[in-house]
């Protein structure tokens, strides 16, 4: 008997190691299979495009609608005989004010202008001084996809609501009117100075603030040749205190020029406007 059961051990024991060496490798092939399944990706949902829309530059002196133009976002191109001087005026821009464009960067939208009051004077700006992008229409790749049918809901039965008290009407603010600002002399075909705007002595005032320690860098430089379009083309117009303004603009084009070596073309222009506003206003 004891011989029988050692013949009998050693198969026994193999039985049982082939056992748990299949269920191991069973169980492991099972763990591979869950653990390297890849669940399908969802569709990617393209990101919306931002949109700008174009602002209203018709009718503005040039250097104004530069100005509007940048703050919006967009670059701009004079196109036509008239070019980019800062009196001239547009007369047509393209795409019209208020439509929706897609944002590429900095749209460019294209100007025409006719001859403003003064002299054309040294070199036009035709372009804005950054790198203009394509003009793409906003909507134009919209997809329109059919309304869903709605299971009818059983009506609601009415409710009814308690009396609202009546509630005292706040007193209305008085508004504040902004202080007139009587023109220095008209000039024919010049706009009037718009009101939402600083005054031409507070932008000079804030420009020699900025101005004082500033850096020579291109976008600087840009920054100072803009204001001082700016207040040169105002005081020519004959607006408010435009005599004033010129004449701390030229203080800070002789700052410019000590600390940037640029500036002697902006002073004698500034020059040549504080002489022409103070003849006009006598």
């Amino acid at each position: 008997m004891a011989f029988r059961l050692a013949t009998l051990l050693p198969r026994a024991v193999i039985v049982a190691l082939v056992w748990v060496l299949g269920t191991a490798a069973f169980t492991l092939a099972a763990d591979n299979t869950i653990v390297g399944a890849a669940k399908p990706n969802a569709a990617a949902v393209p990101a919306a495009q931002p949109e700008l829309i174009v602002p209203s530059v018709s009718g503005q002196a040039y250097v104004f609608a530069k100005g509007i133009l940048e703050d919006a976002g967009f670059a701009w191109h004079v196109a036509g005989s008239v070019h980019g001087y800062s009196s001239n005026r547009v007369v047509t821009q393209s795409p019209a004010a208020g439509t929706r464009v897609l944002d590429t960067g900095a749209p460019t939208v294209t100007l025409r202008l006719v001859r403003g009051p003064y002299d054309q004077l040294g070199r036009p700006a035709d372009n804005s001084p950054y790198s203009g992008t394509a003009i793409r229409l906003a909507g134009l790749a919209s997809v329109t996809k059919p309304a869903a049918k709605l299971k009818a809901k059983p009506k609601a039965r009415p409710v009814t609501k308690p009396k609202a008290k009546p509630v005292a009407k706040a007193k209305a603010k008085p508004t504040t009117k902004r202080a007139a600002r009587p023109p220095a002399f008209s000039v024919q075909g010049a706009p009037k100075e718009p009101l939402d705007e600083m005054p031409l002595t507070a932008r000079a005032q804030r420009l020699e603030t900025w101005v004082a320690g500033k850096p020579k860098t291109p976008a600087n430089v840009q920054h100072w040749l803009y204001q001082h379009a700016w207040i040169v083309t105002g005081a020519r117009f004959g607006w408010w205190h435009g005599a004033d303004a010129l004449e701390t603009l030229i203080r800070i084009d002789q700052r410019v020029e000590r600390e940037w070596g640029i500036g002697a073309k902006s002073e004698s222009v500034a020059r040549a406007a504080l002489a022409q506003v103070r003849r006009q206003s006598q």
